[in-house]
């Protein structure tokens, strides 16, 4: 379950714009949450996603004022972990069974992300991307969608 706060949430796939295949496999992942349109715009349009816009995609279940959101999930957790421990397990092994994609997916996309890592321009989008504030708290961090689109 992903929950998100609409005054800070912001969700998106940045590695097609840094020249790269995403390794986790968010397209097996995307396309059951979202459908496939929906999370080819995500993976291919390397863009940022706010939370509402999120939460109508389909990529988190809620999007909460940022006031409220721990206080949900709070008590959404405490009102779980008040349940039956055999009866969550056993609806979570279901749903599992019926949503997520084949563990068998998962190998390829890694070796293209691993493949992709290496090309020369991948590499230097990736430095011209540090450059400019990727993995520190900057404008290149809050806007990654934006930022990856520059050159």
């Amino acid at each position: 379950m992903r929950f998100a706060s609409r005054e800070r949430g912001i969700l998106g796939q940045f590695e097609v714009g840094l020249g790269s295949v995403p390794g986790g496999n968010p397209m097996a992942r995307l396309a059951g949450l979202m459908g496939r349109g929906r999370g080819l715009e995500v993976i291919l349009g390397a863009d940022d996603f706010s939370a509402d816009l999120a939460e109508r995609y389909g990529y988190v279940n809620r999007a909460l004022p940022d006031v409220e959101i721990e206080a949900f999930v709070d008590a959404f957790a405490r009102r779980m972990a008040s349940f039956e421990k055999h009866a969550l397990v056993g609806a979570k092994a279901l749903m599992n069974d019926v949503t997520l994609p084949a563990d068998s997916v998962f190998p390829p996309a890694l070796k293209a992300f691993f493949s992709a890592a290496t090309h020369p321009s991948t590499r230097a989008r990736a430095a011209s991307l540090l450059e400019r504030g990727l993995q520190r708290r900057s404008d290149t961090e809050l806007r990654l969608g934006q930022a990856v689109a520059e050159r």
